[in-house]
């Protein structure tokens, strides 16, 4: 298995447990029933919780082309050397991604992701000869 593909397995492992942090939040401020009952879907979370739901959902919006261009590369032999490398980006400017911005530090999550779609650019100009 190339590393693109790898790393695209643990993109999708990682974007998986994104959910845990914030529905951990809920059931801590709002209970187990009202959690599970949707009682609690209107009380308010808190603020590092909300940017977590976010960045999940964030990640899930971006694994889609990065998925679609380590496939594509993968499926056209192109995959080499750099698409390699790029994913090895992507995967820490993902990680990077959620971390800031659960934590709420000014630049971290706009820079991350930058660089994450920075680097699904790359991989699809190895694709298409660039």
């Amino acid at each position: 298995m190339s590393t693109d593909l790898k790393i695209l397995a643990w993109i999708g492992a990682l974007t998986s447990l994104m959910w845990l942090p914030y529905i951990l939040a809920r059931l801590l401020s709002s209970g187990f029933m009202r959690t599970l009952t949707y009682e609690g879907d209107s009380d308010p979370l808190p603020a590092w919780a909300q940017r977590a739901k976010k960045a999940h959902y964030n990640a899930i919006e971006n694994l889609v082309p990065f998925a679609v261009v380590v496939l594509v590369a993968n499926l056209t032999a192109t995959a080499n050397a750099t698409t390699a490398f790029w994913s090895t980006i992507y995967l820490w400017a993902r990680l990077v991604h959620y971390l800031g911005y659960i934590s709420g530090i000014p630049f971290v999550r706009t820079l991350s992701f930058a660089i994450g779609w920075l680097a699904t650019l790359i991989i699809f100009t190895q694709i298409i000869g660039w």
